[in-house]
């Protein structure tokens, strides 16, 4: 999955002197999780994952004024991201980097889904660049 990622450019690094702070993937359709609000002017932020070094530095501002640019040269309206359970602080932290935060929701289909998706709800968040 992570090769398929990089051949297509859709994994990302932040560099901070020469090391790398915080990675993450996008995707253009996640159908699998956003079912049918899924939609094709979107782009889907995946696994952020900061180095354990570099945590506390707010690096979702600095991800999210990124992925306005890069939807904007795309031509996409939305920037979309999930994550799962009730966990008010990673909620907060969403919606203060600008994400709307949609509500939580049960997946009707988790059989191609990690693991980690299996009896949770999903709350999903996005920014709308239109407005």
């Amino acid at each position: 999955m992570v090769e398929t990622e990089i051949a297509e450019k859709r994994q990302f690094k932040m560099l901070i002197d020469g090391e790398i702070a915080c990675l993450w993937a996008i995707t253009f359709n996640d159908e699998q999780i956003w079912e049918e609000r899924d939609n094709t002017k979107s782009i889907y932020i995946h696994r952020i994952a900061t180095h354990p070094k570099f945590r506390g530095n707010n690096y979702i501002a600095k991800i999210v004024a990124w992925a306005k640019v890069y939807a904007r040269s795309v031509e996409k309206q939305f920037i979309r991201l999930d994550t799962l359970g009730d966990n008010t602080k990673l909620i907060e932290h969403y919606q203060n980097a600008g994400f709307e935060f949609l509500g939580m929701f049960d997946l009707k289909n988790t059989d191609l889904l990690p693991d980690h998706y299996q009896d949770q709800p999903v709350c999903l968040f996005q920014i709308d660049l239109s407005k």
